[in-house]
Parts: structure tokens; C-alpha cells; sequence
């Protein structure tokens, strides 16, 4: 036995934190919309940019390349995204929002911003401190750029 305790252990705090939050807001789609979590953040990397490859959503959402590639099938299946081949290079396939996947973004954005509101708001007084804290700790580890939100 140990002195070591998990509960106390921050990556382990921030781990259940993060799955905790996210479960929170992935209520608001799953259920009625039928899409997962890896989903939803491939959707909404994709309403920033006009065409996006695997590769480039992998860097940037932290999901290993096969569960970006299944959650980009799944969507292309359902009608929420096109997949396309890069013609300049036929290695890479682009992926991009169709008006069905612009829609459901259209609907949920605003539903995201509420929660986290909603989130801010329980944080209280000392939200933007807390926000920046967790992109400086981002920042530390070479993470995806992590924006402060407004308020």
C-alpha cells in the first residue's frame, strides 16, 4: 500500500472532470440526433473551416486518426458531412458540412453556448481565471490551441 491517492491525483481530477462535462453536454445530442461525442467534435472543427482532412482534425481535436476516420463515416452516412480527395494530394480526403450538417450545427451552437454559460456561471466570480488556467496547462503540454470564451 501506498500513500498515493488516485482521487487526489489532478490528471486523474481533470480526466473525470472532462469526461464529466462533456457527458453533460453530449445529452443535448445524442439522444435526439443520434451522434456520438467524437462526432459532435468532428462537426464543430468542421463549421470553423470550408474543407478539413482527417489528419488535420486528428492534430487538432486530440481523437486518434481511425476514430476521426469512423466518426467522419458514420456522419458522411447519416448526410451531416461529404468526404472529397485532395486533388493535389490523393493521400489526404478532405471533409466538409453539408447543408444537413450546417443545420444541426446552426442548432446546436447556441445550445453549446448556453451550457457553457451555464458552466461559467457555476464557476462563478472566478470563471476567467479558472478558463485561463486551463489554457496556460494546455499550453504546457502542446496541446490544441484552446481559446478563452467570452462571457
Amino acid at each position: 500500500m501506498t500513500d498515493f491517492s488516485l482521487e487526489s491525483f489532478l490528471p486523474y481530477q481533470l480526466s473525470e472532470l472532462s469526461r464529466r462535462v462533456s457527458a453533460g453536454f453530449s445529452q443535448h445530442y445524442r439522444d435526439r440526433y443520434g451522434i456520438s461525442v467524437a462526432e459532435w467534435r468532428v462537426m464543430a472543427h468542421l463549421s470553423q473551416e470550408a474543407a478539413v482532412s482527417v489528419r488535420e482534425i486528428h492534430d487538432r481535436v486530440g481523437m486518434d486518426k481511425p476514430k476521426v476516420s469512423r466518426a467522419a463515416s458514420r456522419l458522411e452516412a447519416a448526410g451531416y458531412i461529404t468526404k472529397m480527395v485532395n486533388p493535389q494530394d490523393r493521400r489526404l480526403v478532405e471533409l466538409s458540412l453539408t447543408r444537413k450538417g450546417i443545420d444541426l450545427i446552426d442548432t446546436l451552437a447556441p445550445i453549446a453556448a448556453a451550457y457553457q454559460e451555464e458552466l461559467l456561471q457555476t464557476l462563478g466570480d472566478g470563471a476567467q481565471d479558472f478558463v485561463g488556467k486551463v489554457v496556460r496547462l494546455a499550453r504546457v503540454f502542446d496541446g490544441p490551441a484552446l481559446d478563452t470564451p467570452q462571457t
